[in-house]
């Protein structure tokens, strides 16, 4: 890779060349302008210029747009309005060409338990590792990598940095492209730093580390947790549990996700859930908001009500707010950023009612907490995938609903947006605004404003 001269209305590049055998990582924020270095990757730029710009042919790339758009086909492809059963999608092994050849690659990458699978039923991260082996096995001799360690539990990222260790010794040329300085790996021998929208510096990792912490934003924008309402239930409410679950079981295909779980959450019992990828957390989180249809075969009580009595899905996520990697991957529907935040207010994938000029005004100040009031008429679809993630934020927070249920929010987030968002949840634990389940695979995402812990890897098989 050779670029020289590279002039684009977000991403400046004055030089940068990659030598064979050099496994490199480019790190840079949110909006830094590192999204339109993997979109030049990508063959998705548009209207740059470059006195010298010679890029790897046709070379695997494994990102967050890539993931959608394989997920968008696969809805497209689904026949089960047309089977006695819900159809589970291309199955995993599919997608990895003479895969009886790779099985111990397919191993470490701790897949080998899923080839039969179909790829709606994988987790966020198996689906990560499905289409890395995919263009493993594939023959891809450039591998370019957006975040790979995103949606991952620990062991899959250990398994991860062995396998990409592995594949780097073999000769094929990688890089990483990552947000969080945490995540550049210990393999890459090099490293480039883009930031406010230019390649600041490129060459070996040791040198350039030392010019991260300087270049990073500290600050913490005190937009996000300012003038927030604090809420005052009565000692009755407080009492009566938010969700109760007994005896919990999923799973799929004969396959048990989880069995005999026990769960209480009362108002203020602010919930972590943990566990591997693939375990159910995910399935769990679907159970409660009745995403789910085995909400109704288990022994589950939502806001005081069991399931399956009679309450409608509406009544039940009209106290909701919801933010999760199936959610994001539903919003494939045109509208623009404003409409997204808006369609909040009425647990709808799109805005089809007419809102107020008072609610308008508030889902512009929720924007404005997030820092993306001027992208209010952009395109949902066209912004990058951490801005998408932080409108679907405002969307599930604009109504201050008494459950709020975060799957792995924080994908594709800089270190300095992820510690936004937790101080906010932290703040609105504080003010007893909402009750807080939140899914995390980082350890750094774990604060102590969370009352309880469920693990799920217990229940797993």
């Amino acid at each position: 890779m050779d670029i020289e001269n590279f002039e684009h209305k977000e991403l400046q590049i004055s030089k940068f060349k990659t030598e064979p055998g050099e496994p490199w990582c480019i790190y840079g924020e949110n909006r830094s302008g590192i999204d339109s270095f993997v979109a030049l990757l990508a063959g998705d730029l548009r209207e740059y210029t470059a006195s010298l710009l010679h890029l790897p042919e046709h070379p695997g790339l494994l990102s967050f747009k890539r993931q959608q758009d394989i997920f968008e086909k696969e809805l497209r492809l689904d026949n089960t309005d047309f089977m006695d059963r819900i159809d589970p999608g291309t199955p995993a092994k599919d997608f990895l060409p003479n895969y009886k050849n790779h099985l111990p690659l397919i191993h470490a990458l701790g897949m080998g338990n899923n080839l039969e699978q179909g790829y709606r039923q994988l987790s966020s991260g198996q689906c990560r590792k499905l289409l890395l082996l995919k263009e493993l096995l594939g023959g891809a001799t450039y591998l370019i990598i957006q975040n790979p360690y995103d949606g991952l539990d620990e062991n899959s990222c250990r398994e991860l940095d062995h396998a990409l260790r592995l594949v780097n010794e073999s000769g094929i040329q990688l890089m990483v492209v990552v947000n969080s300085v945490i995540d550049i790996p210990d393999w890459c021998s090099h490293l480039a730093l883009i930031s406010a929208g230019r390649m600041l510096q490129s060459g070996y990792k040791k040198q350039v580390l030392q010019l991260i912490g300087n270049s990073q934003s500290t600050d913490m924008d005190s937009r996000w947790t300012e003038e927030l309402p604090r809420y005052h239930s009565s000692p009755t409410l407080q009492k009566k549990p938010l969700v109760v679950l007994r005896n919990g079981f999923a799973g799929y295909g004969g396959k048990r996700l989880f069995h005999d779980l026990d769960l209480n959450i009362f108002p203020g019992d602010h919930t972590l859930i943990t566990g591997p990828n693939g375990c159910g957390k995910s399935t769990l989180l679907d159970i409660i908001t009745g995403d789910n249809p085995k909400c109704y075969a288990n022994e589950l009580e939502i806001f005081g009500k069991k399931r399956g009595s009679g309450e409608s899905i509406w009544e039940i996520k009209k106290h909701m707010g919801i933010v999760s990697p199936g959610l994001h991957r539903d919003h494939r529907i045109p509208g623009n950023v404003l409409q997204i935040v808006l369609s909040g207010l009425f647990d709808s994938i799109g805005l089809y009612q007419k809102v107020s000029d008072g609610q308008i005004r508030t889902a512009r100040h929720w924007l404005s907490r997030i820092g993306l009031q001027q992208e209010e008429s952009s395109p949902f679809r066209k912004l990058c995938h951490a801005d998408q993630r932080l409108v679907l934020i405002a969307r599930a927070i604009i109504k201050l609903p008494r459950l709020l249920i975060l799957d792995e929010p924080t994908q594709g987030f800089d270190d300095i947006n992820k510690n936004r968002l937790l101080n906010l949840l932290e703040t609105i634990a504080d003010l007893n605004i909402s009750t807080i389940i939140f899914v995390s695979h980082r350890k750094d995402e774990y604060r102590p404003f969370f009352r309880q812990h469920i693990e799920l890897s217990n229940y797993s098989d």
